[in-house]
């Protein structure tokens, strides 16, 4: 995009959130330190729940070293109204351990002092402090003109094409603080910073998507998308093994079927199905009589004992 179209956007920008917003002045006669720590409630959230979330914060801890050594979990709860309170918690946390332990105390006011530059560089050293945070800073306590963005702001920016869809806060964006007068500048911030909240809370609004429009109608193409929902389709279900056929039946022939006890017959063909529980057993026929042998008349002959019976003799006829 040109220099020319880029400063012109900007202005345009300018006007169209002076239509649906109202600007935001910071609060007077918070210290360098406060305002720090306010940014870390800030960054994606309205300015009034950032209000109320340092002031809980003030209120419950005696002093800024009692925050410092509680647990994220136990900031959180205190700043509930912030749009993410863990992840203010643990912006606040994080900016409390680095002033610590880079000047042993919490005094910040005497960075005043110091070149613009080296200030800033100095803040931007410090572990856990956000470029938003330091933008801020340097808006509200320095005296400079930058001005802030997170991630909202970059979501928003990066569809009237002021910036690249994988832009972060950290790389910024390119000709904001030479289009936007320094005297403007914190009007500026906090305007651009409601859209950037509207932005984090419902980036699908259709309110959203108008003002973006109105400020660039050719960016309808860029506006966040839906995506729509895949329905899974059922996977077929396995199919069932093949039964092993018994020894001795031919191919392609029915499987044997089981007997009463599970277990197909040698042959396989079924056997007979067990009688049910509690049917009585079926009887069997009786056997016939067996026959008597016919009485004779003579007595048998008494064999004597030892000595084998002598052999008949046959009578010749008469």
């Amino acid at each position: 995009m040109a220099a020319v179209n880029r400063a012109s956007l900007i202005a345009k920008l300018h006007k169209v959130l002076k239509k649906h917003y109202q600007p935001v002045n910071p609060t007077p006669g918070r210290s360098l330190l406060e305002n720090l720590l306010f940014a870390a409630c800030l960054e994606n959230s309205p300015y009034a729940a950032a209000e109320e979330a340092f002031a809980a914060v003030s209120k419950t801890y005696f002093d800024w070293n009692e925050v410092r050594v509680s647990t994220v979990k136990e900031l959180a709860e205190v700043m509930k109204a912030a749009s993410n309170p863990d992840a203010a918690a643990g912006r606040l946390r994080r900016s409390l351990q680095a002033v610590f332990e880079a000047n042993f105390s919490f005094d910040l006011e005497p960075m005043k002092k110091l070149n613009l530059g080296q200030a800033v560089q100095k803040l931007s050293g410090y572990d856990g402090v956000s470029p938003f945070a330091v933008s801020y800073v340097t808006q509200t306590s320095l005296g400079g003109h930058s001005i802030p963005l997170d991630d909202g702001a970059m979501g928003a920016l990066a569809v009237i094409g002021l910036v690249g869809p994988e832009d972060k806060p950290k790389d910024g964006c390119s000709g904001l603080e030479r289009a936007i007068p320094k005297n403007k500048g914190l009007e500026f911030g906090s305007l651009l910073h409601g859209l950037s909240v509207d932005y984090v809370n419902n980036p699908y609004s259709t309110n959203l998507h108008k003002i973006l429009l109105e400020v660039d109608p050719e960016a309808k193409a860029r506006l966040p998308k839906r995506q729509a929902k895949v329905e899974k389709k059922p996977e077929p279900e396995p199919a069932a093994p093949p039964v092993a056929a018994a020894k001795g039946s031919k191919p392609g022939a029915a499987p044997a079927k089981p007997d009463a006890k599970g277990k197909p017959d040698a042959k396989g063909k079924p056997a007979e199905a067990e009688a049910k529980k509690g049917a009585a057993p079926a009887k069997k026929p009786a056997a016939p009589p067996a026959k008597k042998p016919a009485p004779t008349s003579k007595a048998p002959e008494k064999k004597p004992a030892g000595k084998s019976a002598p052999a008949a003799t046959k009578r010749k006829p008469r």
